[in-house]
C-alpha cells in the first residue's frame, strides 16, 4: 500500500528537497552518489527525524545527446536505454538506503506538460529570443551535432584537454560551445564536421539579470548557500550573462510547441531542472502547494559543483520569467569531488568504484555510508583510497561498536555478573558526578549536532555524533564498572542505565547517516523502529537527552547483543584495489584473461601423470611450541583503537610483549588476569610499533563476528607446554615463516562439538586436563 501522500502544513516547517537528477545513461559511481542523492538523504532523514514536514523527490534526467548516444553504441532505442538504466538507478539507490519520497524520470508526459507550460509563459513575456547560431554539423551522419556528440581540444588558456565535449570541458570546468572547440570531431564516426548555420531560441538572461540578482542577493544569505555555490554564482555574473539557448537539433526530448522549431527539443538543462517539477507532480496532483507557495516551503537542493550555475542562475531565471509565485531555492549544499586512488572517478571512462561495485564487494551499505559521508567534500576534493576505507570501518568498529557491545553484552550478562538483559532502576542519578558530567557533555553535543544540520553541514553532525560515542567509551573507563558492580551497585547500575540511554540516543542521531544500523541498535534494544527518538522539541526528547539515565525505563528487557561490524583485513583490501583498478574495460579484460588461466591451469593439472607430493603431512603440531600464559598486565595500544598489548608469563625470566587484535571482541576487564594459550615461537613482528613475542590463541566463528580465547584449565601450571596425546616431537626453536609450518597446521586447529580446543581432533592437553573455549563449537581457531 503506497504511503499517503504529504502536502504542506499550515504553521509546520515545510521543506522541500531535491538532489540532482543522475543522468540515465549509466550506473552511479560514489563520486555522483555522495554528491547528490546520499547529501540529500541524510537532509531529508535529519527533517524527519525533527518532525518537519518534508517530501524528497528525485529522478534520473532521461532526455539529451547522451542517451541517444548510448542508444547508439547499445543498438536499441532511447527509451529503452531510458527504462535499462532508470531501473539500474533505483536498484542501486534501494541498496543504499535511499528514502526517496518520490523516485521518477524526466521522460513522463508530465514533464512535457510542465516544460511546455513554463515555456509558453516565456514566450508570453517576451524573454525569449530567435537567432540564428552556428553549429557543427557532420556530413557522414548527415545530421547536427548537439554539444554532447562533439569531442576536440579545450580552447580555455592553459587547459589543452583533449577530449573536452562540446558543452563543458571536464577537465577545467569551463562551459563551451561546440564550435569554440580546437580541432573537433564527432563522436559517432570520428570524421572532422563543418560548420552550418542554424535557427534556435534562446532564453535572455541579461534582461532577467535585475530579477535574478535581487534573488540571488535575498537568498545566499537567508538561505547560507554553501561558500563554492556563492563563488561560482558570483563567477557567472561577473563575466556577463549571455542569452543562453534553450533548444536543440535532436528527436529524443521535450518537443517545442512552436510551429517554426516543431522539429527541435528542449535543451536538457532547461528541461532537466524542470523535472523536479514534474517529478513532484507525479507524486501528488496537487502539486503546486509545494512548487507555488514560496511563503510557506523552504526548498533545498543538493548537487555537485559542476551543476552549480544551471541551479543558481539558469533555473531560478526560467522560474521568474514566468512571473508566476515559485518556490524558489532557499538553500544549496555542494560538494567538490570525490576523486579515486590515483585519478577522477569517471562515468565515461569507467574509472572508480561504481553503485553495483559496492554492493557486490559484500561489505555493508551503511559502511559504504557512514565512509563516503565522513569523507564528504564539502569545501575541497576529497580522495577515496581503499586504505582509508578500511582505517575509517576500524575507527567505527572501535568507537562505536566497541560501546555499544560492552554496554549492552554486560547489561545480557545473568544476575550475578549482570543484569539479566534488565534495565535497571537508578535513582539520584544526577547526583552521581561522573554521570552529571556526561549528561552535561551529551547536552551540548545534541546543541551541536543540531546546530551543525540545520546548516546542512552533514560531515560535521556524522563527527559530533561520533565524538558522543568516544564521550560513552570515556565514561565507562573512567567509571570502571567491572568494579563498581562488586563495590557499588548502586553506582553501577547509574553509570549502565545510562550508557544503554546513550545507546539510545545514538542510535537516533545516527539515523540519518546509517538507518540500517540504527535499525539493528533499536532491534538489540529491544526497541520497536517506530519508537526511535525524535529530535522534536515538542516531544521534550531534546531536553530529555540531557538525562540520558531518562531515556529508557527501568525494568525494560533489552534484546540480544551482536557485534556491529565486521573488520576489513589487509588482504581483502588489497584484493579490491586490485580488482577495482583501471577502467571497467580494463577490468573485463582482466577478468577474462584470469578466467582464462583457470582454465589453463585444470586443464595442465588433469595432465599430469606424477603424483603431488605429500609434502605438506611432514608438519605436524609438534613443531609449535604452545604454552599455558597468565596475562599480568594489558592495556589499549597507544596507536591503534583495535589493538590490546599484552604482558604474559610464560615461564621465563621475564614476561613476553604481545599484541592481539581482540578488542573489538572481548571487553579489557576480561582480559586481566586471566590464563591463555599461547604460541610461543613465531618470528617476532612489529604491529604499529610495538614489537609482539608471541600469539595468544582464540577460536573465532564462520563469519568472524564472534572471537573467544582458548582457556587452559584453571589449574594448569603457567610455561608448561600443551601437548596433542598420540603426536610427539619437538618445537622449532622459531618457526620458519618460509616454510609455513604455523598456516599449515592452523588450518587442521578447531573447537569441538563439546568446546573442546583439538587439533585433527585430538585435545589441546595440560598437566590439569584439556583446554576448552566458551561458545563457539566447531570454529576456526588462530
Amino acid at each position: 500500500m503506497a504511503a499517503p501522500q504529504k502536502l504542506p502544513i499550515p504553521g509546520r516547517r515545510n521543506v522541500l528537497i531535491t538532489s540532482a537528477l543522475p543522468y540515465v545513461n549509466n550506473v552511479p559511481h560514489l563520486g555522483n552518489i555522495i554528491g547528490c542523492v546520499l547529501s540529500a538523504d541524510v537532509f531529508s532523514r535529519y527533517c524527519r527525524l525533527r518532525g518537519y514536514n518534508s517530501i524528497y523527490v528525485c529522478g534520473t534526467d532521461e532526455y539529451g545527446t547522451a542517451t541517444e548516444t548510448k542508444a547508439t553504441e547499445e543498438n536499441c532505442t532511447p527509451r529503452e536505454i531510458c527504462d535499462k538504466y532508470h531501473a539500474i538507478h533505483k536498484e542501486v539507490y534501494e541498496w543504499f538506503d535511499i528514502g526517496f519520497d518520490h523516485f521518477g524520470r524526466t521522460s513522463s508526459p508530465q514533464q512535457t506538460e510542465v516544460c511546455q507550460a513554463i515555456f509558453q509563459k516565456l514566450m508570453e513575456n517576451n524573454w525569449l529570443s530567435e537567432n540564428t547560431m552556428q553549429q557543427l554539423y557532420c556530413d557522414t551522419c548527415k545530421r547536427f551535432l548537439a554539444d554532447r556528440l562533439v569531442e576536440g581540444v579545450c580552447p580555455t588558456q592553459g587547459c589543452n584537454y583533449e577530449s573536452a565535449r562540446g558543452d563543458q570541458c571536464e577537465k577545467c570546468g569551463k562551459l563551451l560551445n561546440p564550435t569554440e572547440l580546437r580541432d573537433p570531431r564527432c563522436k559517432v564516426c570520428q570524421n572532422t564536421p563543418r560548420i552550418r548555420d542554424t535557427d534556435h531560441l534562446f532564453l535572455e538572461l541579461p534582461l532577467l539579470r535585475g530579477k535574478l540578482e535581487e534573488y540571488i542577493n535575498e537568498m545566499s544569505v537567508a538561505g547560507s548557500w554553501s561558500q563554492n555555490a556563492i563563488q561560482t554564482t558570483n563567477a557567472w555574473l561577473k563575466e556577463g550573462l549571455r542569452p543562453r539557448c534553450i533548444t536543440r537539433d535532436l528527436k529524443w526530448g521535450v518537443p517545442v510547441p512552436h510551429e517554426k522549431y516543431k522539429d527541435k527539443v528542449f535543451y536538457v538543462w532547461f528541461d532537466a531542472p524542470i523535472g523536479y517539477i514534474s517529478i513532484t507532480s507525479c507524486y501528488t496532483s496537487e502539486w503546486e502547494k509545494w512548487w507555488k507557495d514560496p511563503q510557506n516551503v523552504e526548498l533545498y537542493q543538493f548537487m555537485g559543483k559542476d551543476n552549480v550555475p544551471f541551479h543558481t542562475v539558469m533555473f531560478p531565471s526560467t522560474l521568474l520569467g514566468t512571473n508566476e509565485n515559485w518556490t524558489l531555492m532557499k538553500t544549496i549544499s555542494v560538494t567538490e569531488y570525490l576523486n579515486y586512488e590515483t585519478g577522477k572517478f569517471s562515468k565515461s571512462k569507467g574509472v572508480g568504484v561504481f553503485g553495483n561495485d559496492a554492493k557486490d564487494t559484500g561489505i555493508p551499505s551503511e559502511v559504504w555510508r557512514f565512509y563516503l559521508l565522513m569523507n564528504r567534500p564539502e569545501v575541497s576534493d576529497t580522495l577515496f583510497t581503499w586504505a582509508d576505507l578500511q582505517s575509517k570501518l576500524t575507527e567505527l568498529s572501535n568507537n562505536l561498536g566497541n560501546f555499544i557491545l560492552r554496554v549492552l553484552s554486560y547489561i545480557a550478562k545473568p544476575p550475578g555478573s549482570g543484569y539479566g538483559s534488565i534495565i535497571p532502576d537508578a535513582p539520584n542519578a544526577e547526583s552521581h558526578l561522573l554521570t552529571k558530567t556526561l549528561a552535561e557533555k551529551v547536552s551540548k553535543h545534541v546543541d551541536q549536532y543540531l546546530e551543525a544540520m540545520e546548516k546542512v553541514k552533514l560531515k560535521q553532525g556524522l563527527k559530533i555524533a561520533m565524538s558522543l560515542s568516544s564521550e560513552g567509551n570515556v565514561y565507562l573507563q573512567e567509571s570502571e564498572f567491572w568494579d563498581l558492580y562488586k563495590k557499588d551497585r548502586a553506582s553501577c547500575s547509574i553509570v549502565m542505565k545510562t550508557a544503554a540511554g546513550l545507546v539510545y540516543l545514538l542510535a537516533s542521531l545516527l539515523e540519518p547517516f546509517m538507518p540500517s544500523l540504527s535499525v539493528e541498535v533499536l532491534k538489540q534494544l529491544n526497541v520497536p523502529p517506530e519508537m526511535q527518538l525524535s529530535l522534536c522539541h515538542e516531544k521534550g526528547d531534546i531536553e530529555r537527552a540531557g538525562r540520558p539515565w531518562d531515556i529508557l525505563p527501568a525494568g525494560h528487557k533489552i534484546g540480544k547483543p551482536e557485534p556491529l561490524f565486521k573488520q576489513l583485513k589487509d588482504e581483502e583490501i588489497e584484493f579490491f584495489r586490485e580488482k577495482f583498478a583501471g577502467s571497467q574495460a580494463d577490468r573485463i579484460v582482466k577478468e577474462e584473461a584470469k578466467a582464462k588461466k583457470i582454465v589453463e591451469q585444470k586443464i595442465v593439472e588433469q595432465l599430469k601423470t606424477t603424483k603431488i607430493s605429500d609434502a605438506a603431512t611432514e608438519i605436524s603440531v609438534t613443531r609449535l611450541d604452545i604454552r599455558v600464559g597468565l596475562i599480568k598486565k594489558v592495556q589499549k595500544h597507544p596507536d591503534a583503537d583495535s589493538l590490546y598489548v599484552e604482558e604474559i608469563d610464560v615461564g621465563e625470566d621475564s614476561t613476553r610483549t604481545v599484541v592481539s587484535g581482540l578488542v573489538k571482541y572481548i571487553p579489557l576487564e576480561d582480559m586481566q588476569n586471566r590464563k591463555v594459550c599461547v604460541l610461543c615461537n613465531l618470528k617476532p613482528a612489529s604491529m604499529r610499533g610495538i614489537k609482539s613475542q608471541a600469539m595468544v590463541l582464540a577460536a573465532s566463528n564462520n563469519d568472524h563476528t564472534k572471537v573467544e580465547l582458548v582457556d587452559p584449565p584453571e589449574s594448569a601450571q603457567v610455561g608448561e607446554r600443551v601437548t596433542f596425546p598420540g603426536f610427539s616431537g619437538n618445537p622449532d626453536k622459531v618457526l620458519n615463516p618460509k616454510k609455513k609450518v604455523w598456516e599449515t597446521v592452523q588450518t587442521d586447529l578447531q573447537s569441538n562439538a563439546e568446546l573442546v580446543a583439538c587439533y585433527k581432533g585430538v585435545p589441546f592437553t595440560t598437566s590439569a586436563g584439556v583446554c576448552k573455549v566458551s561458545t563457539i563449537s566447531e570454529g576456526a581457531i588462530r
